[in-house]
């Protein structure tokens, strides 16, 4: 358009020109012609003239259309440059956005680290997608040699023990596991999902099914996954739901009160062991379990936990469903069980739960478990002396001589329940002392009062002193009270009844413990320690040294007809003085 503009303006300007010429030449013949043609060229030059400012119009119009056709080019060269620039920042924030999204899955969302890369610190963890995963783990192995019989066993008659009841050397595993732990962030939920895998392991013997010379289990340490293991939702919000198996919320709100966890002379000999050997009815893990734990407010939180029975017996003799052992431990054929069923403690739907404080130095708790329906209609079997007997047995059908018998032994099923209290404080002189009460009960009617040895009460004593910054000094007392009754063991069941067809024993039940421990840490992770410790069992008393966690405990039994299974049937002397001294080494991360 411009070229063609400027043609035109040339084309007039030689018109101009040429009619300007033309003018001069007839003006000068003009002067020469008549006066009547003088009107003619004032009206020429008078063309002329318009001729001239239309072409001044068109130069000065030329003149403002190119100047707006540089600024209308110099807006459209700079719109281009912003529409440039404005597509390189989208693809820049575009590009930035797909690397967040990129490293928020891999568990960064800072962008600084790669999926399962390491995370800085002294725990095991590593990134995952949107998450972190942490493996740890305990080794805990120990030398040592306990006595049954470190007193003058009273027999009351009876035979002497079978075998060696004396000192014995052992290498023990201890509490050892192996586990991996970990969450996954939920986007726009303010919540993880959360799961733990942990497996118990045994360093010193060969693992397979539990078994001593009283005992028969299904249970296999080291399996996949043996210990607490669980899948759930976490909130600092909210708490945590969780769902699989676990330490009972009763047993964790007094676990820092127990500095000889798994070592001799742990606390659970006779905390919540309600009738002594080796099991601790109320402070276990609990399997297919769902359980919640609150957050903490102002110091103050809670637990509660709930496993169903899953038995489809009445009276709760069958295995839970899904499960290789009858709740609350051993196989149905255990011990020389008379009635072959899961008859020796076996329990429905548990409960339990906990409250707890923590305010500067000072820690309180409360705690409460419910056991339904607990079966032990083997103890008023084995006090008849029935001969086990393969195949579903119950009361009416396991050849008990009189109906008195049979009526126990269909009372014999009844719901047991604990609750107890602790209090510890931590003094600036590095020293911790700590105390429990518990009661324990078993809801039997008053036909079955006498021979009622769970229901009792226990507390407990320790103190813990830094030393050094490495080393430490612990001790502990615990106490069981006398029960309500006593079914009798081999020496202990002398008061007849039913006409002298069955015998028990005098509650004289109570029993003593004491612990002391030296530990030293050669690391954050490394410890090794030296444990001593002592039971004193009254006459018809048979608590232990061990129980709670170590795989070589140290019982009441003696070495007669300890096969193992339903062949095994040795025999329990009570009223035993056991004890025991060990040396360890312990190393966690």
């Amino acid at each position: 358009m411009r070229q063609a503009t400027v043609a035109q303006r040339a084309a007039l300007r030689v018109g101009v020109c040429a009619s300007a010429i033309l003018l001069t030449l007839m003006a000068g013949r003009v002067a020469k012609a008549d006066s009547d043609d003088e009107a003619k060229i004032k009206a020429l030059q008078a063309k002329i003239d318009q001729l001239e400012r239309t072409v001044d119009k068109l130069v000065q119009a030329q003149k403002v259309s190119g100047a707006e056709a540089k600024a209308a080019k110099k807006q459209a060269s700079q719109a281009e440059a912003t529409a440039k620039a404005s597509q390189a920042q989208a693809t820049q924030a575009q590009a930035k956005a797909t690397d967040a999204q990129a490293k928020a899955l891999a568990g960064d969302p800072d962008g600084h680290h790669r999926f399962l890369e390491r995370k800085p610190g002294k725990a095991l963890t590593f990134y995952t997608l949107d998450g972190e995963i942490t493996a740890y783990g305990q080794f805990d192995v120990s030398v040592d040699a306990t006595t049954k019989n470190a007193g003058s066993l009273a027999l009351n008659g009876a035979t002497p023990p079978v075998g060696n009841f004396g000192w014995m050397p052992a290498i023990s595993t201890n509490i050892s596991y192996l586990g991996v732990r970990g969450f996954e962030r939920i986007p726009y939920a303010g919540a993880n999902f959360v799961y733990q895998f942990e497996a118990g392991i045994d360093i010193s013997a060969t693992p397979g099914l539990k078994q001593s010379n009283s005992n028969w289990s299904d249970s296999v340490n080291g399996a996949l996954f043996s210990r607490n293991s669980y899948i759930g939702f976490a909130s600092p919000a909210w708490g945590a739901v969780k769902i699989g198996k676990t330490d009972a919320p009763y047993k964790n709100s007094t676990a820092m009160f127990n500095p000889f966890s798994g070592m001799i002379g742990d606390y659970s000999v006779i905390m919540g062991n309600t009738g002594g050997d080796n099991r601790v009815e109320f402070g276990t893990r609990l399997s297919h379990a769902i359980w919640y734990e609150s957050p903490t407010w102002n110091g103050l939180n809670f637990n509660v936990l709930v496993s169903p029975g899953q038995n489809r017996a009445n009276n709760d003799d069958n295995l839970a469903s899904g499960e290789s052992d009858c709740t609350g431990g051993n196989d149905p054929t255990s011990g020389g069980n008379p009635l072959v069923t899961c008859s020796d403690g076996s329990f429905g739907t548990a409960v339990s739960a906990n409250v707890a404080y923590t305010g500067g130095p000072l820690y309180v708790t409360a705690a409460y478990e419910l056991h339904q329906k607990v079966n032990r209609q083997s103890d008023i079997a084995g006090a008849y002396g029935a001969v086990p007997v393969l195949g579903p047995q119950n009361c009416q059908t396991a050849g008990l001589p009189t109906p008195t018998a049979v009526q126990l032994c269909m009372d014999d099923v009844a719901n047991e329940w604990a609750w107890k209290v602790g209090v510890m404080y931590s003094f600036p002189t590095g020293t911790k002392i700590g105390g429990i009460y518990e009661s324990m009960h078993r809801d039997v009617p008053a036909d079955l009062a006498f021979q009622n040895e769970r229901t009792r009460n226990g507390t407990w004593l320790v103190i813990e002193q830094k030393v050094t910054e490495t080393d430490e000094l612990d001790f502990g007392w615990a106490h069981a009270f006398k029960a309500q009754g006593d079914p009798g063991q081999h020496n202990t069941a002398t008061i007849p009844y039913d006409g002298g067809l069955a015998f028990y024993a005098p509650n004289d039940n109570q029993a003593n413990m004491t612990t002391a421990a030296w530990k030293h840490m050669w690391s954050e992770n490394l410890q090794t320690y030296i444990t001593g410790a002592a039971t004193f069992n009254g006459p018809s008393a048979h608590y232990d040294l061990g129980a709670g966690g170590r795989s070589v405990t140290t019982d009441c039994h003696d070495a007669f007809n300890a096969s193992g299974g339903i062949a095994s049937a040795p025999h329990c002397y009570a009223g035993a003085l056991l004890v025991g001294v060990s040396t360890g080494v312990k190393w966690r991360f």
